[in-house]
């Protein structure tokens, strides 16, 4: 796939969408972020593609959303009518908020291997991740407080469900401290500290592979699921799965684990 700001492959079953604007510390430009969305729709049809990785290219993974991409902003949206010029600023926000929602829209799981700076516009594309993993140079920040803005592309709403502590989502988004790697392992934001970028790269495929190796029926299915547990109630969430056993369970995949036997790993069509 081609794409101007990021690089996207798959080998071994895994897909592997890079940030590819070194230059810019992967600064996210209004390119990138439909080209982020392109990605993860992309990722999502492939059937080849079991899971994806989430990675930078260069000395940092992302420095959050390029400045020069807001201050062009305001004759894109102008209008004579004031609120015309409001409504046409909600479509971009709203826009911007489902080019990240797109990986948690993908149906194949998305690991994000960070390091560096993860900063502001970062940390909304990272929370959207299935899992988040780093290097031990990993720094993260919300941003936007000290660019005099609400950071309003899923930050705040994503960020107290999984580190569950309302106090120091509310202290990280009003001072925009940074969070070393060692802390964002404490806090629950990243599963797992790596010594160094390619200890980071190597660790996180060998997590990925293990993914791609597992029934990919079950896997999407899984994801399905816990994106929806989370945003509703447990008595909503056992009724979904339900549902979706019902429909879902009696699946090749199913037989081809039941019959490969103890120590026998199954094999599992795209």
């Amino acid at each position: 796939m081609q794409l101007d700001t990021l690089t996207v492959s798959v080998q071994d079953r895994i897909a592997t969408v890079r940030l590819n604007r070194p230059d810019k510390a992967n600064a996210m430009n209004a390119t990138m972020w439909q080209d982020i969305r392109r990605a993860f729709d992309w990722v999502d049809a492939q059937p080849e593609a079991r899971v994806a990785v989430l990675e930078g290219e260069g000395r940092h993974f992302t420095a959050g959303i390029d400045l020069s991409m807001m201050m062009g902003l305001a004759p894109q949206i102008q209008d004579p009518c004031d609120g015309r010029t409001r409504e046409a600023l909600r479509r971009v926000i709203l826009d911007m908020q489902d080019t990240l929602t797109s990986l948690e829209r993908c149906r194949k799981p998305v690991l994000a291997a960070i390091h560096g700076a993860c900063v502001g516009g970062g940390i909304d594309l990272v929370c959207c991740a299935d899992m988040r993993y780093c290097s031990a140079d990993a720094y993260f920040s919300i941003k936007e407080i000290d660019i005099g803005m609400v950071a309003d592309v899923g930050t705040l709403q994503r960020l107290p469900k999984l580190i569950g502590s309302q106090g120091l989502v509310r202290e990280l988004a009003y001072t925009g401290r940074r969070v070393e790697a060692a802390e964002a392992r404490e806090i629950g934001l990243v599963n797992r500290v790596f010594d160094s970028r390619e200890a980071l790269q190597a660790g996180v495929r060998e997590v990925a592979a293990a993914i791609a190796a597992k029934s990919p029926l079950s896997i999407r299915g899984t994801k399905e699921q816990l994106n929806y547990a989370r945003d509703h109630s447990v008595a909503d969430g056992l009724n979904y799965i339900a549902t979706w056993n019902a429909a879902m369970l009696m699946s090749e995949d199913l037989t081809q684990a039941m019959m490969a036997g103890k120590g026998a790993a199954p094999s599992f069509r795209d």
